[in-house]
This record gives C-alpha cells, sequence and structure tokens, in this order.
C-alpha cells in the first residue's frame, strides 16, 4: 500500500487498538473458502510518469462521438449538451452540494430538485415527481415495488419483451426480493400486442412498457395502458423525455405511473454513466413514492421556502412501509436535465423531436438497407443486414463511422438486425455518409 502513509507502527498500534495480534487474526472470521490465498497478481509499481504515461495510453484506445460518427443509442444517446449545462453544474453551491436534510442551509438545491419535479410532471402529464432516481433500471423495480405495495393481492408484474434488456434484467433481479413473478409479454412485429397484455395483466400489480420501444418502434401506448388497466393492473409507461415534445404524454392516456431514464436530456454519454432516472406519478401514489419529494411553504414571516416534505425510505419510516433503501439520488445529473429542459423550451423541445423524426424517415429512405418493423420510429429506427450486424459494425468502424446497436445481442433471432440512432445532432449529410459506407460494407 505504498500510495497510503502508513507504518508497520501504525498498523501495529492499529492492530492493538482493536485488540487483536495480526492482521491474519483480524479476518480469521472469514471463512478460508472465500479468501484468496495468495498474493493479488499485479505488475511491479510504477513511478508517476511511467503511470501517467500508461493511463495516457488506456484513454486514447477511446473513441468519442466528436472523433466517431456514431449512430450507436441503445438507452444512451448523442444528444446535445447545451453550454449552460456546465456553466450552472460547476457553480460550488450545486457542486459540492449534500443531501439538503437543513432547509435553512439549503434553499437553492431544494428550489433547483422542486423545479425539476414541476418539470417532470409538466412534461410526463403526472401530479407528482420525486427529487431522481439513480437510473432508467432501478426506478423500473422501483415502480414495482410501489405497484406491489398499491396492489398488495397481485404477486405479478408484465414486462413487455420491448423493454430496454437492462431494464428487464434489474427488474427480474429486484423481484424476488419483492414476492413478485415476472411475465414477460413477446413482441410482434416489433410491436407488443394489447390483447396479450390483458391476458397476461389479470392478477398482475403492474405492467411495463416503453415508448418508444427498445426496437425503436413507436408502441400502440394508449392501448397498452388501457389493456393493462382492465385487467386491473397499473399501467407504467417508461419514456424518453426528449421524445414529449412530439408524443403525447403518458398522463393523457391514463398510465398510472411515468418512469424513465433521463440521460438523453442534458447528460452526456459519460460511457454510460452516471445519469439520472425520472419517477412521476398520480397524486395516489404519493405516500409509496421512492426517494424523496421537495415541497413548497411558507416561513413564519410568510416567505417562500422548500422542504424536504416527504422521503419514503428504511431510514425514515417503517421498513415494511419503505419503498426504496436509497439514501440520495442524482441532484446534480438531474440539474443538468432541468438546465436543458429550461434552455430547449417547449418551442425547442418540440423542434428537438420534430428533427429526430425527420432523420429517422430520411434514414429510412437513404440507407440500402430494409427496415426491420414496419411499425413507425421516433429517433432509432431497426434494419437487416445482408451479413451479421456485428461485422457490419465492425467493418464500418475501421471507416470511422459507428453505425448502431446490434440487435441480436439481446434478442434471439436478431443477428442480422442494427438499431440505428438519429438524434438532432446528426445531418443530412451524416445519414448519407452512413450510407455510403453501409453499401461498402454490406457488399
Amino acid at each position: 500500500m505504498s500510495y497510503l502513509s502508513l507504518t508497520d507502527a501504525d498498523r501495529e498500534a492499529m492492530l492493538a487498538a482493536i485488540g487483536v495480534a495480526s492482521v491474519d487474526e483480524l479476518f480469521e472470521q472469514v471463512p478460508p473458502g472465500v479468501r484468496l490465498g495468495r498474493e493479488l497478481d499485479l505488475p511491479p509499481a510504477l513511478g508517476e510518469a511511467e503511470l501517467a504515461r500508461h493511463l495516457e495510453q488506456l484513454a486514447a484506445r477511446n473513441v468519442h462521438t466528436g472523433a466517431e460518427l456514431s449512430f450507436l443509442g441503445a438507452g444512451i444517446y448523442d444528444h446535445y449538451v447545451p453550454a449552460v449545462v456546465d456553466v450552472v453544474l460547476s457553480r460550488g453551491e450545486f457542486l459540492t452540494a449534500y443531501t439538503p436534510y437543513q432547509p435553512e442551509m439549503s434553499q437553492g438545491v431544494l428550489q433547483a430538485i422542486f423545479e425539476y419535479q414541476t418539470v417532470i410532471c409538466e412534461l410526463t402529464g403526472m401530479d407528482v415527481s420525486n427529487a431522481s432516481g439513480y437510473d432508467g433500471c432501478t426506478v423500473a423495480a422501483d415502480a414495482c415495488f410501489v405497484a406491489k405495495h398499491a396492489r398488495p393481492d397481485r404477486p405479478k408484474v408484465v414486462l413487455a419483451e420491448t423493454l430496454s434488456p437492462q431494464v428487464r434484467q434489474v427488474v427480474k433481479t429486484y423481484a424476488p426480493g419483492f414476492g413478485l413473478e415476472v411475465v414477460e409479454v413477446p413482441h410482434r412485429g416489433g410491436l407488443t400486442d394489447p390483447d396479450e397484455v390483458r391476458a397476461a395483466a389479470y392478477g398482475a400489480a403492474a405492467v411495463l412498457f416503453q415508448q418508444p420501444s427498445f426496437l425503436g418502434c413507436l408502441e400502440p401506448a394508449p392501448e397498452l395502458a388501457a389493456a393493462a388497466a382492465e385487467a386491473g393492473a397499473l399501467p407504467i409507461a417508461h419514456i424518453d423525455l426528449l421524445s414529449l415534445g412530439v408524443l403525447e404524454a403518458p398522463g393523457a392516456y391514463g398510465c398510472a405511473l411515468a418512469i424513465g431514464e433521463g440521460q438523453s436530456a442534458g447528460n452526456w454519454q459519460s460511457y454510460g454513466g452516471p445519469h439520472y432516472g425520472f419517477f412521476a406519478a398520480r397524486d395516489e401514489f404519493l405516500r409509496r413514492m421512492p426517494g424523496r419529494i421537495v415541497g413548497q411553504t411558507v416561513d413564519v414571516d410568510g416567505r417562500r421556502g422548500f422542504v424536504l416534505a416527504l422521503q419514503t425510505r428504511e431510514q425514515h419510516i417503517r421498513r415494511e412501509k419503505a419503498t426504496s433503501n436509497m439514501t440520495t439520488n442524482q441532484t446534480l445529473l438531474a440539474l443538468a436535465g432541468l438546465a436543458t429542459l429550461s434552455w430547449l423550451g417547449p418551442q425547442g423541445l418540440r423542434e428537438v423531436g420534430e428533427t429526430c423524426l425527420a432523420l429517422a424517415a430520411y434514414a429510412r429512405e437513404r440507407l440500402p438497407l430494409e427496415p426491420a418493423f414496419e411499425a413507425p420510429s421516433f429517433k432509432e429506427v431497426a434494419f437487416r443486414t445482408p451479413i451479421p450486424a456485428r461485422e457490419v459494425v465492425r467493418r464500418a468502424r475501421e471507416r470511422g463511422v459507428h453505425p448502431g446497436y446490434v440487435l441480436g445481442r439481446d434478442y434471439e433471432g436478431m443477428d442480422d438486425v442494427l438499431l440505428v440512432a438519429l438524434t438532432e445532432k446528426r445531418t443530412r449529410e451524416d445519414v448519407d455518409r452512413l450510407a455510403e459506407v453501409l453499401e461498402e460494407v454490406c457488399a
């Protein structure tokens, strides 16, 4: 441990204070079967200059979207992040802020969270939002637990197969601890059938579907929500915030909860994270929501102020009534979402959505591949490739273009399907370049 200034005398003093004679004695309660039993297999230590050079070499192996034309999406997208985001986030009041337990010391952070909650409610058409969640996967698991609390006699949740594979996996991981059975409804031509959802939802606490779906298709969301509700299950929509400038809000078509990954609004791709999840719901689920909720009030002098109004984690209420063990949220990253959405405004959000729609339509016409599904798209389109899609990706990247995501990684029988993401940062010329590369690599 050469980076720690611990001497042998320091270690002996600590062991003596603990009351043991050696490090081995300290760890004797650890079963031998789980001990490594040898020294770590690490290369010799490097000097500072050599270590810096080594890290630079490792970093050079990464390629960012400014150096490679990228159409990669599948949950993490190359949307424009305005300069105001870094300006706001770098302010010391936000960058160094901890959980605002003391409202008299945290009015700025509390107000920022309150404004974030307001924006999420306005976009989703819901009544209440929490202060954010860890990501789009964990908020889905939280939503299932909220549904179980609300429907305790229904120990089952239904997932559309068109949900993000990562979301489905996280829900399946959490479900046994919640005492929930998970049932998946397969897609039909890229879409989820409302009749199949209705049949699967009887006896279920909730139905989760994604709009737009992971396959890039626009689901019949109002019909799916209605089918879930008819079966007595709570409809839960997993949505893309930047689609809500052109797509209907889930609150308008009867969803009980609206959740999702907020990365597309204000966060860099950041190698897949960290980002923020959002969680909004109808009023009736207010006291079951995970995390915390900031509320607005007045002080003794009648001045507007903000406080942590509700916290439904284990440390604050009885464990059997808690719907989350979260001790924090992604306030800083959610603030980036607030800054971006405020910067865009309603018209800007609509323009971003319209640009994505137009580019997706242009890609359908321009690319020399057949769309895998007939359903309309928002900003991602799946295409069939004449050779394995992994090989298309490999060859295209040799030409400085990342053509998209191979759906065969997550869906059986889709090794020849490429999911192409078209955000507002791409241009018609970029799509033309992709078309040229695909013509070369698929020949």
